[in-house]
């Protein structure tokens, strides 16, 4: 799955749901996601939260087949930024 189809797929879930603060997916070479605004996109940008994950992971995490402290305790993904933004996406997607 293609980074642009993910973000897409973000965009519609964030549609009916609020989220406050800015979040970027970094999946190194593959690109990124950034949250922002109610909105998913592939534009690289400056951001409140950066979770340093692989594409594969990625999807795992926002099927709900990665648990975030699952990941983080086993280093599939690193948190870098304000927590509490991450802490939001795990209500979002929780």
């Amino acid at each position: 799955m293609a980074l642009q189809e993910i973000a897409t797929g973000i965009s519609e879930a964030l549609q009916n749901k609020s989220f406050e603060g800015s979040l970027k997916f970094d999946c190194g070479s593959a690109g990124v996601i950034v949250l922002a605004e109610g909105a998913a996109s592939t534009t690289n940008r400056d951001t409140d939260c950066t979770i340093t994950l692989s594409q594969d992971n990625l999807v795992k995490l926002l099927k709900g087949k990665l648990n975030p402290m699952t990941g983080v305790m086993t280093g599939k993904l690193k948190i870098s930024g304000d927590m509490t933004t991450a802490m939001r996406l795990g209500k979002l997607i929780g």
